[in-house]
């Protein structure tokens, strides 16, 4: 048997340290495919419906304020965020008088995992669109981070008599990753991919595109609330559905689209977000520059007709979650 000396596997092990990867210490919470088991800040409230020929159920919060001030405000979460991430823009927007819908869609946290439906932003803005009207709601702001932001924009393109105000979190698909020579993924490789999901690969790619290589011990909640669904006996439908819906985000962009939106319209962008669907299999030199949000930001700005862009220029794909009290505070005031 080969022996190695202990200093080398010191240094070993610091670099590995280094390199921003810290194997979990205690073993991480396991969690059903509807996240059963993980808390939220609120009651979780559930939407029955059918689409595409079966039954399907929306969980979503339904927070009211102390003091109404008779407005509405959506939150719709990213890829890998739930409405929970939201809960201190709950706290802020309630405190200001608004009323919070923050649903789970269709396919991701709370909500149903449906092993054959054709995601589309489209159907998610439906599906978003008869909740609101089934509770009375004709007319709100939608906030969308992420993923979050592509379905937010088709919201507002397809209800624009029903959107007071668009603002977009980071949203995701500033650029179209395909034309720019992103090679395509079958859903199957998409799949193949997301099995392999853990708590430290999850860890490892929000330290790494997210936050810019800086870590804090709060993020590790956001991480366990994903990967307790992979490490669950729910793994291999919470992995469809993710596989699913990487086929949506990948293949249906909605930039181009953004001459049209015809509501009052923020972008909140951290200049530190580096997100960029596909990246990992463009040849290094376009990967380089995909994901340029500083550049990306401004760009949908200047095609949004009437936009207001508002930058953080420390902050990367999550200031919500990285700066709660300043992105409250920025958020409030554009909604004011």
């Amino acid at each position: 048997m080969r022996t190695f000396p202990i200093a080398s596997i010191t240094a070993c092990f610091s670099l590995f340290l280094a390199a921003g990867v810290q194997p979990a210490t205690a073993a991480q919470p396991t969690y059903g495919p509807q996240l059963e088991g993980f808390d939220y800040p609120h009651p979780v409230q559930r939407f029955a419906f059918e689409s595409q020929g079966q039954p399907l159920s929306m969980a979503y919060l339904d927070v009211a304020p102390k003091d109404p001030n008779g407005r509405t405000v959506v939150l719709l979460h990213g890829k890998n965020f739930c409405a929970a991430t939201w809960e201190s823009a709950i706290t802020a927007l309630n405190e200001a008088g608004y009323r919070v819908i923050a649903p789970d869609q269709i396919g991701f946290c709370k909500s149903s995992k449906p092993q054959r439906y054709q995601f589309s932003f489209g159907q998610l803005a439906a599906n978003t669109h008869t909740l609101l009207t089934q509770l009375g709601i004709y007319k709100a702001t939608i906030v969308g981070h992420s993923m979050g932001g592509m379905l937010g924009t088709r919201y507002a393109l397809q209800y624009p008599q029903a959107t007071e105000r668009l603002a977009l979190v980071n949203p995701i698909g500033l650029e179209d990753w395909k034309a720019e020579g992103v090679p395509w993924r079958s859903v199957d490789q998409w799949y193949e991919r997301e099995l392999k999901t853990s708590f430290d690969s999850i860890k490892q790619y929000q330290l790494n595109v997210y936050y810019s290589g800086q870590w804090r011990p709060d993020y590790e909640r956001w991480v366990a609330m994903l990967a307790g669904m992979y490490a669950g006996d729910g793994k291999q439908a919470v992995a469809w559905n993710q596989a699913l819906t990487s086929d949506m985000v990948f293949n249906q962009p909605v930039f181009y689209e953004f001459p049209k939106l015809a509501v009052p319209t923020t972008l909140f962008i951290g200049q530190k977000d580096r997100t960029a669907i596909g990246k990992d299999l463009a040849p290094p030199e376009l990967a380089k520059r995909l994901g340029n949000y500083p550049a990306l930001g401004k760009r949908a700005a200047a095609t949004i007709p009437g936009a207001t862009l508002i930058e953080f220029a420390e902050l990367g794909h999550s200031p919500q979650v990285e700066d709660p009290q300043r992105f409250n505070a920025a958020l409030l005031e554009a909604l004011e």
